[in-house]
């Protein structure tokens, strides 16, 4: 099979290296949004086209010419829309999954190929591990058995806008009304390679805040 490889995230990337190593496919690869052009997908005439951790909107051409595939890490078709990893945290989600689907029209609303279990817990670095092992997983399965498609149900899907900027920020009224679970999970779902979470000083400035631990009720840290 000729694949072309889409993606600029890190742990897309990986997944990538990683299925050329175990495969003897031919792979075009594209590693940012600058080396991506339609064309060159086009006259690569490729079987399929995976578009891993892509942010950007994909032209209806190339997914209407060849089997276009998108990794969403959530349960499709809960949390259909940006940044789900964030979104499901912050709502207190812990099992998820990795789905690899058919990309359509609808953002996020192709038929579903296949998935595995995703934990949301622990740090960020742990949960993008899970979802490179995943995403190898679950892309090598349909390179062996093929496209398995089933439609979503849409009387069950959920959608959420992609998180912005000013959402970072832990406000004070958070600190205040907040359990120290939900202020764990916002810092925790914003670790690096996200815009930290950060408080706002009386100076004008930002403390920004790449890690936490919570403590349980017996004053020992939480750790995976």
């Amino acid at each position: 099979m000729k694949i072309a490889c889409i993606g600029y995230r890190k742990w897309a990337l990986d997944i990538y290296d990683q299925i050329v190593k175990k495969t003897d496919h031919d792979f075009m690869i594209v590693r940012t949004k600058k080396e991506y052009d339609k064309q060159d997908i086009i006259n690569y005439h490729p079987d399929l086209v995976l578009f891993y951790g892509w942010s950007w909107k994909i032209d209806p051409e190339i997914f209407k010419n060849f089997k276009s595939i998108m990794l969403h890490p959530s349960d499709l078709p809960k949390f259909r829309g940006g940044t789900p990893i964030q979104n499901q945290i912050i709502n207190g989600v812990i099992d998820s999954k990795v789905t690899l689907f058919l990309i359509d029209e609808e953002y996020d609303a192709g038929d579903i190929l296949v998935q595995e279990h995703l934990s949301l817990e622990g740090h960020m670095h742990q949960i993008l591990d899970r979802i490179t092992k995943a995403g190898v997983s679950l892309t090598l399965k349909i390179f062996k058995e093929g496209l398995k498609p089933t439609t979503q149900d849409n009387s069950k899907s959920t959608y959420y806008s992609r998180r912005k900027m000013p959402q970072s920020e832990i406000t004070l009224e958070e600190l205040l009304n907040k359990p120290g679970i939900y202020l764990y999970n916002k810092i925790r779902m914003l670790e690096d390679p996200y815009p930290n979470a950060f408080i706002k000083t009386s100076d004008g400035k930002k403390l920004v805040i790449k890690i936490a631990e919570l403590e349980n009720s017996g004053g020992q840290h939480e750790m995976e």
